[in-house]
């Protein structure tokens, strides 16, 4: 009996300094996210939480400051309230992320500021909202390129890499959204098998010159 009044002291000592037995339940880690150290700028922080990580088709990706235009009341928030469709049939919102901010070669490795979207050779290409062909222009990087003006003309939508245009668009000319303009296709410098439409989004200051415009994240336009 002694012997066991003793053992019974020593573990009443034992559960006393360690708290006693954790339920079984304690002995699973949960892992919860910890932000890790990051090197990154307030506004660089901005951009990623906006656009997420860029994913990048080609090219090196890259993260800058925070997008332009999605301040409240900014063009952002104003292209969002207009009636837009895609230029393609079938595009997904989500193929345009990270496509913006990725950094291309060449030229000082400038920002893509615009999105390519992938589709077969003379796939139609449709104006995204009604407005006017502001310009029909031909060049070395983009090939057969379209201009259009949004009803405001605040707003230019570019398509490049055309194959051709549609027949009879002239410039001038009021299209309607959802009209077919022109389509898909390798012209300018885009890679010969791989057609594409390489559309960008800008607005324009009040001498509404079709040329010039501040580059609009479409990603940030297209998902409301």
């Amino acid at each position: 009996m002694a012997a066991c009044f003793a053992v019974g002291i020593a573990v009443g000592w034992w559960l006393r300094a360690s708290g006693g037995p954790r339920p079984v339940g304690d002995t699973v880690s949960v892992h919860r996210p910890v932000e890790a150290p990051s090197s990154q700028s307030e506004g660089e922080k901005a951009h990623t939480a906006a656009v997420g990580a860029p994913v990048a088709t080609s090219g090196t990706p890259t993260i800058g400051a925070a997008p332009r235009g999605v301040e409240p009341g900014g063009a952002i928030e104003v292209l969002q309230r207009h009636r837009l469709r895609m230029p393609i049939d079938g595009t997904g919102v989500d193929s345009f992320k990270g496509d913006f901010a990725e950094r291309r070669a060449g030229h000082g490795g400038h920002t893509h500021e615009a999105v390519d979207i992938l589709a077969a050779r003379n796939t139609p290409i449709h104006a995204i909202e009604e407005g006017t062909i502001a310009k029909l222009f031909e060049s070395k990087a983009g090939g057969h390129t379209i201009y259009q003006f949004d009803p405001t003309e605040r707003f230019a939508y570019y398509y490049a890499h055309l194959e051709r245009y549609a027949d009879g668009l002239h410039e001038g000319q009021r299209v309607a959204a959802g009209d077919v303009i022109g389509y898909v296709g390798t012209s300018g410098n885009a890679p010969p098998g791989t057609p594409h439409l390489h559309f960008a989004i800008f607005e324009v200051g009040p001498e509404k010159r079709w040329w010039k415009g501040e580059a609009l994240d479409p990603y940030l336009v297209f998902k409301k």
